[in-house]
Parts: C-alpha cells; sequence; structure tokens
C-alpha cells in the first residue's frame, strides 16, 4: 500500500493550497479516509475524517468552513482544499486511511504547509 501526498507548499494567509493523496495497492474495504497535520513538538491532529457509508465529513472546529475534503474515486485519490489560510495552519499534512473494519492503518509520508503571516 502507498499513499502519496502532493501540493503542500509557502503560501501567504488568507491564501488557498489543494492537498491530493494518491493510494494504490489497497485491496481491503476502506472504513475511513482522511487528513492529520502535525506541528513538530506537538501532538497530532486529526483535521478532517470521512466515513465509508456515510456522505458527511467530520472537521475539527479549528478548520470548519475553510478546509473541504473530497475524493475522485476513479483516481484513487483523495483531497484537502484549504482556503483562508492562517498562519497556525503550518503543519505536515498526512493522509490517513483505515482499512479492514479499523485493524489497520495506513498514513503517508506527509507534506509540509507554511502559512507566512
Amino acid at each position: 500500500v502507498q499513499l502519496v501526498e502532493s501540493g503542500g507548499g509557502l503560501v501567504q494567509a488568507g491564501g488557498s493550497l489543494r492537498l491530493s493523496c494518491a493510494a494504490s495497492g489497497i485491496t481491503l474495504s476502506i472504513k475511513a479516509m482522511g487528513w492529520y497535520r502535525q506541528v513538530p513538538g506537538k501532538g497530532r491532529e486529526l483535521v478532517a475524517v470521512l466515513y465509508s457509508g456515510g456522505e458527511a465529513t467530520n472537521y475539527a472546529d479549528s478548520v470548519k468552513g475553510r478546509f473541504t475534503l473530497s475524493r475522485d474515486n476513479a483516481k484513487n485519490t483523495m483531497y484537502l482544499q484549504m482556503n483562508s489560510l492562517k498562519p497556525e495552519d503550518t503543519a505536515v499534512y498526512n493522509c490517513n486511511v483505515v482499512v479492514d473494519g479499523g485493524r489497520i492503518t495506513y498514513m503517508g509520508q506527509g507534506t509540509l504547509v507554511t502559512v507566512s503571516s
């Protein structure tokens, strides 16, 4: 299984970025997919998650109304559209896929997002 994130970079506050997560090799049933972020020296924060079987996406309060998780099943790719970015959004963002009823979790290598003030 491979999850490859892209789309990170440096952006000014108020700007936008779209992160992509291309998945390959997943053969087991997906239970959930989403994005985490982590600032060095701090814990990992769940940014957004979509559970299979439901259409609603759960977002962290800190990103509600600004971030949107979506997926393109035909391309096996998940996206995180980030608008109105703030300096506190600066972090390494990892995509995450949970399979096999929650028994296995895959996470990508991460992509760095830096928001300047």
